[in-house]
């Protein structure tokens, strides 16, 4: 029997993307709506409870309303907003962290998929603050650039525009009032006791991304090197699937440059430990439309169906 799915939102980047998933999926039957009724809360309730799984695709105020509409105890709900990701009784859709979170996953009724950044962000920092070495006081930055698919289609619109402004040519910082909408997830998912200061980029690119975290030696909980950190790293995703610790020095492959987009188009991410014994870094690099959502999303959804986690995902 085919799972029946709804994606509500299937116009935005992170809908479309699931839909194009889907493509040759011969175990999803896909629920449309109408588009003259796809802001009409009946008509996405009737759709909702026509599904096993329904995926929102919406902003924080619709994905709460589609929330609230819910009058099924089977209908079960995946969340690629920012609405849910912190909030008690959703698991948070990155199963690599852990046991606990990829056996949450598989038995919840309400999955809230991470944000782009933020996937990078707690792939680094969740295994040291559960290793005991960063401690959970440290004082993290992070920095990070994305391609301009992850600002939605007011922004793409902007860097797809034939005549736009010239500053659209260079790579921009933003948020720099330090209020960005992840950090609260960065916080909490990470264990950290306070939320970092988070320097993101936007570029002339579609889509891909890296996150960068800095380690000061001086400042950890336990005594570590280059080599001790990675092996750490290395044996925490050791049976991960989707996400990989490459070797030291696998920068010097690509003449020491890492750029933010080889992974586009996929579900992996790629983990690069890099620096010296005192001064260390550790980027992820994956796709924010790929690991960073709409992939993250159907990579739960088969969790969540009992079917292997990659199926539809290479």
């Amino acid at each position: 029997m085919k799972t029946k799915v709804f994606i509500d939102g299937q116009e935005g980047t992170t809908g479309l993307q699931i839909f194009e998933r889907f493509a040759n999926r011969s175990d999803i039957e896909l629920i449309e709506i109408p588009p003259e009724k796809r802001k009409d809360p009946a008509a996405r309730a009737v759709c909702i409870h026509a599904s096993d799984v329904t995926f929102l695709c919406l902003p924080d105020a619709a994905a709460i309303e589609a929330v609230s509409l819910v009058q099924s105890d089977t209908v079960r709900i995946i969340d690629a907003s920012t609405a849910h990701r912190t909030a008690p009784g959703w698991a948070y859709g990155f199963p690599e962290l852990s046991d606990a979170h990829r056996n949450a996953i598989i038995s919840s009724k309400r999955v809230a998929v991470p944000g782009c950044y933020a996937s990078g962000f707690a792939a680094i920092v969740y295994p040291l603050v559960q290793a005991n070495i960063l401690p959970r006081d440290y004082p993290v930055s992070c920095f990070a650039v994305s391609g301009y698919s992850g600002g939605g289609k007011k922004m793409i619109a902007q860097y797809e525009e034939e005549n736009r402004d010239s500053c659209f040519d260079a790579p921009r910082m933003y948020a720099m009032t330090q209020q960005h909408k992840h950090l609260r997830e960065m916080k909490a998912i990470s264990g950290l006791l306070t939320e970092p200061i988070f320097s993101p980029m936007v570029s002339d690119y579609y889509n891909g991304m890296l996150v960068t975290i800095p380690i000061h030696r001086r400042c950890l909980s336990r005594t570590i090197n280059l080599a001790s950190l990675h092996e750490m790293l290395s044996a925490h995703y050791e049976n991960a699937h989707f996400v990989k610790v490459m070797p030291l020095s696998a920068e010097t492959q690509t003449g020491g440059f890492l750029a933010a987009n080889p992974l586009a188009g996929t579900n992996e991410m790629r983990l690069y430990v890099c620096g010296n014994d005192d001064r260390m870094t550790v980027t992820a690099q994956f796709d924010n439309l790929g690991k960073g959502a709409s992939g993250a999303a159907v990579q739960c959804l088969n969790l969540m169906l009992g079917i292997d986690e990659a199926t539809g995902l290479e």
